[in-house]
C-alpha cells in the first residue's frame, strides 16, 4: 500500500469515527430529504478524458464546460459556456444537458432543452461549438435530435429524429437522410424500440465505421407489436397515449442490420439467417473498416453468437458460439483487438462472470481472469501495456475493488484501498482514473488516482455532508449474514434507532428489491432511501436489509437458481428472515412491515401473503402483480415464455395469492408507469376486492415509474411513514 493511500484511509478513518461521537442531535424530516436535499451528496460530474489522458473536462454550475489536469485536479480553462450564446427569453443561459468531442477536440456538441422519452432515450435541441473560430451553429433546424454522433474524421454528424437517420456535412452544411421510411409506432431506423431500451440497455442503433464509409444501423419493424394505452390526465378530456410494449409471450418487433455506404449512396442488408423472432442486442465494427460485428441472440436467450458481416456484400458468418442452460446477459464488453486476431469478452461458462481473450482464428477461449467471485465491470484494456482493467467483487459479495491483470493472466495487482465501494473512471490511455468511494456510513470521496492506484488529489470529500450526518445522529449499518432452513447463508444489513436497548422490543421495518442480479446489502452509500431508514430508525425502527437468491454477487448458482420460478426462493427467503428476526429479543415479532419497489414490490406483496404468520404489513410501490403483464425480453429471460411455463407464471403471482393476507397493506402506484403498467395494480386491486381483503390505495397521477417529480416524493414517502405508524407504531 502507498503512503497516500494510508493517509487517505487515515482521514477517512477519522471522519467516520466522527459521526459515532456527536453531541446535539438534529432532526431528520421528510422535508430536508426531499425538498431541500439536505442530505444530498456533492459530485464531481466526471465529464469525460480528453484525447491526451491527462485533461479531464466537467460540466460545472450546468452551463459551463471545464478543462482540468489529471495530475493535479487543477481547472485550466474554460472550453465553453452557454451564457451569451444559448440563453432562453429572459436571457438567462440555458442548461448543458449533454456534450461530447468531434476528434481532435476542435468542435463541440452541446446539448440543451433536453427532453426525456423513456428511462435512458432523449432528445434535445444540439449545437455545435467551433472551438478554434469561437462559432456557435445548430447542429439542424426544426424538430428536436437525438444521438448525435461525430464521424471519425469529424467532418459529419448523424443523427437520428423522428425514427429517420441524417448525416449533415459540416463543411457544406448539407444535410440529409440515410433512411426515408421511419414512422412512429411502426418503423424505427438507428435507435431502439422500447423494450431493447429498457432491457438491453441499447438506444443507439447506429455506428460509424473506422475509416468513416459506412454507416451500420439497426431498423426495427414494429408494426404487428400490440399497443399499449395509457392516459394522461390534467386537462378537460385526457389525452391517450399509445406505444408499442411486447408483453410476455407477444410478438416482438422484426431487427434487421443495414449498411448505408456513404460514397454511393448504397444500403446492403445484413444477413442475420432466416429467424426473425431473435434479439440482436449489440452492433459494433472490429477494427477492419470493411467488417461489421453483430450479436445474434435466440428468443430464449440462452444462445448467443458473434457474427462478422462484409460491408460491401452483408454477408455474415459465425464466428463465436456460447449457450448456457439458464441465459446470458449481454453487456458492452466486447473489445476487438488491434491485432485483427483477438477480441475481449465477458462471459458466466465457468460458473462466476470473469473476462476471457478468444482467438478468432484458431477459436482458442483462454481466461483473463478467474476464481471463485465474479468480476462486476470490464473497464477495458491498455494494449500498449497488455494490461486488462476491471471491477472484482473477490473479497466479499459487500465491497469491490478495482484490479489491473496482464492479457495472459498473469500479474494481477489490486489497485484500490479502503472496505467499501469504489466506481472508477479511467482517463484514456489509462493514466489516471477518478475515482468514487463510499462505504454504507460515510458519504462519496471523489480522488484522482494514477493507474498503479497512488493517489494524485481529493476532489471532493463531502465533508459538509458528513458533519451534516454527524449532528443528525446516523447510526451505523451493521453488516452480518444468518443460514435459513434450507442451509442458504444469506447477507444482510441493519440500522438500529439510536441509544439502541437490546431490553426492549422494537418494530420492524424489512427493505427488500430482490432481483435478478441485483445487490441491495452492498457497503455503499445510500443516499435516498438510506436516509430514511435512518429517519425511521430516530423513530424507534429497526431497519434491515436481507439479499435473497437470485441476487448478484456470489455466483452464477446462486443468482440463477430462480430460473423458471420467479418470486418463488426469494419470497422464500424473505419470510425464512422474518422468522429470523422475530425470534431476535429485541425484535418485537408482532410487528414486521416489509417495503418494496418494482421487483421489490412484487416481492413485499407475495411476503404479506404467503408469509401472513409472520408479516403484519406491507408497503408495494410500483409492483408486479403478474409476469404476464411484462415485458418480453426482461421476463422471458427468466421465465421463458407464459405458453412455455404457465405455473412459474401463475403459481407466484401475487394476485392469486391475495385471499391469504390478513395484515395492513398500502398499495402505491404511478398512473403514467410505462415500465410496470398501472394495470398491475388495477388487477391487484380487483382481485383484493373480489377477496374482501381490505387495503389502501394511493395513486399518483401521471406520474411514472420513479413517482419522483414535483412534491410526489415527498407526499410518497410521508404516506408510507404514517402508513408505518398506522400499522405496526413506533
Amino acid at each position: 500500500m502507498k503512503p497516500e493511500h494510508i493517509r487517505l484511509v487515515t482521514l477517512l478513518f477519522f471522519l467516520f469515527s466522527a459521526t459515532l461521537v456527536s453531541g446535539q442531535t438534529e432532526e431528520i424530516t421528510l422535508e430536508k430529504l426531499w425538498i431541500e436535499r439536505y442530505f444530498n451528496p456533492q459530485t464531481i460530474t466526471r465529464g469525460m478524458s480528453m484525447e491526451d489522458g491527462l485533461h479531464y473536462t466537467l460540466i460545472t454550475d450546468n452551463t459551463n464546460i471545464d478543462k482540468h489536469r489529471y495530475d493535479t485536479g487543477e481547472f485550466v480553462e474554460r472550453i465553453f459556456s452557454t451564457e451569451g450564446l444559448i440563453e432562453d427569453g429572459q436571457g438567462n443561459p440555458l442548461t448543458i444537458d449533454t456534450y461530447s468531442f468531434g476528434p481532435g477536440e476542435d468542435l463541440l456538441l452541446v446539448g440543451v432543452n433536453q427532453e426525456s422519452i423513456y428511462r435512458r432515450s432523449r432528445r434535445a435541441e444540439y449545437y455545435i461549438w467551433d472551438t478554434g473560430k469561437q462559432e456557435l451553429t445548430p447542429l439542424s433546424e426544426g424538430t428536436t435530435q437525438r444521438l448525435p454522433d461525430f464521424s471519425p474524421d469529424g467532418s459529419k454528424v448523424a443523427f437520428v429524429r423522428q425514427n429517420n437517420i441524417y448525416i449533415r456535412e459540416l463543411e457544406s452544411g448539407l444535410e440529409y437522410p440515410v433512411t426515408t421510411d421511419g414512422r412512429y409506432n411502426e418503423i424505427i431506423n438507428g435507435t431502439t424500440d422500447w423494450v431493447y431500451e429498457e432491457e438491453f440497455y441499447l438506444t443507439k442503433g447506429f455506428e460509424w465505421s473506422p475509416d468513416g464509409n459506412y454507416l451500420a444501423y439497426l431498423r426495427f419493424d414494429e408494426s404487428h407489436v400490440r399497443e399499449f394505452v395509457m392516459l394522461k390526465y390534467g386537462e378537460l378530456y385526457p389525452e391517450e397515449y399509445r406505444f408499442k410494449y411486447p408483453k410476455a409471450g407477444e410478438e416482438n418487433s422484426h431487427v434487421t442490420v443495414h449498411i448505408f455506404e456513404l460514397e454511393t449512396g448504397r444500403t446492403v442488408q445484413v444477413d442475420t439467417g432466416p429467424e426473425t423472432d431473435q434479439y440482436i442486442p449489440r452492433i459494433a465494427w472490429t477494427k477492419d473498416p470493411e467488417v461489421l460485428s453483430l450479436q445474434r441472440l435466440n428468443r430464449h436467450q440462452n444462445h448467443l453468437e458473434i457474427l462478422l458481416a462484409g460491408a460491401d456484400t452483408g454477408d455474415s458468418e459465425v464466428i463465436y458460439t456460447e449457450t448456457n442452460q439458464w441465459f446470458i446477459n449481454i453487456t458492452d464488453d466486447l473489445t476487438f483487438l488491434e491485432d485483427g486476431r483477438h477480441f475481449i469478452i465477458t462471459s458466466e461458462m465457468s460458473g462466476y462472470k470473469h473476462i476471457y481473450i478468444y482467438d478468432m482464428r484458431s477459436g482458442d477461449t483462454r481466461a483473463v481472469t478467474q476464481g471463485n467471485f465474479d468480476v462486476q465491470s470490464y473497464l477495458g484494456v491498455d494494449e500498449e501495456e497488455g494490461r486488462v482493467y476491471y471491477l472484482a467483487r473477490e473479497e466479499s459479495p459487500l465491497t469491490n475493488h478495482l484490479y489491473s491483470v496482464n492479457l495472459d493472466g498473469s500479474g494481477k495487482t489490486r489497485l484500490t484501498s479502503g472496505q467499501g465501494t469504489h466506481s472508477p473512471s479511467f482517463s484514456k490511455g489509462f493514466r489516471y482514473f477518478i475515482n468514487r468511494f463510499s462505504t454504507a456510513s460515510s458519504p462519496p470521496v471523489y480522488s484522482i488516482h494514477e493507474s498503479d492506484g497512488s493517489l494524485v488529489s481529493i476532489l471532493e470529500n463531502n465533508e459538509e455532508l458528513r458533519e451534516r450526518v454527524d449532528s443528525h445522529g446516523f447510526t451505523e449499518p451493521e453488516f452480518f449474514s444468518f443460514t435459513t432452513s434450507d442451509g442458504v447463508s444469506l447477507n444482510a444489513q441493519m440500522i438500529r434507532p439510536p441509544g439502541f436497548d437490546p431490553a426492549n422490543e422494537y418494530p420492524l421495518l424489512m427493505y427488500v428489491y430482490g432481483g435478478p442480479g441485483h445487490q441491495a446489502v452492498v457497503d455503499s452509500w445510500n443516499p435516498m432511501n438510506g436516509v430514511w431508514f435512518q429517519m425511521l430508525a430516530q423513530m424507534g425502527y429497526v431497519v434491515v436489509t436481507v439479499d435473497n437468491r437470485g441476487t448478484g454477487g456470489r455466483g452464477e448458482e446462486f443468482r440463477k437458481m430462480t430460473y423458471l420460478q420467479l418470486g418463488r426462493y426469494e419470497t422464500e427467503d424473505q419470510i425464512e428472515a422474518a422468522r429470523y428476526l422475530g425470534s431476535l429479543d429485541f425484535i418485537d415479532a408482532s410487528r414486521i412491515a416489509i417495503f418494496g419497489w418494482s421487483y421489490g414490490g412484487y416481492l413485499s406483496s407475495l411476503c404479506l401473503a404467503k408469509g401472513a404468520d409472520y408479516f403484519s404489513a406491507a408497503i408495494a410501490v410500483a409492483p408486479v402483480t403478474s409476469w404476464r403483464f411484462y415485458d418480453t425480453i426482461y421476463t422471458e429471460r427468466y421465465m421463458r415464455t407464459p405458453q412455455e411455463n404457465p405455473d412459474g407464471y401463475d403459481d407466484n403471482s401475487p394476485i392469486n395469492h391475495v385471499d391469504k393476507i390478513r395484515g395492513s397493506y398500502l398499495l402505491v402506484h404511478g398512473s403514467a408507469d410505462d415500465n410496470v403498467h398501472y394495470q398491475n395494480t388495477m388487477e391487484m386491486t380487483d382481485a383484493l376486492i373480489e377477496a374482501g381483503v381490505d387495503f389502501e390505495l394511493m395513486i399518483y397521477p401521471d406520474h411514472d415509474h420513479s413517482i419522483f417529480t414535483g412534491p410526489a416524493r415527498l407526499h410518497l414517502y410521508r404516506n408510507m411513514t404514517n402508513f408505518l405508524e398506522r400499522s405496526i407504531g413506533r
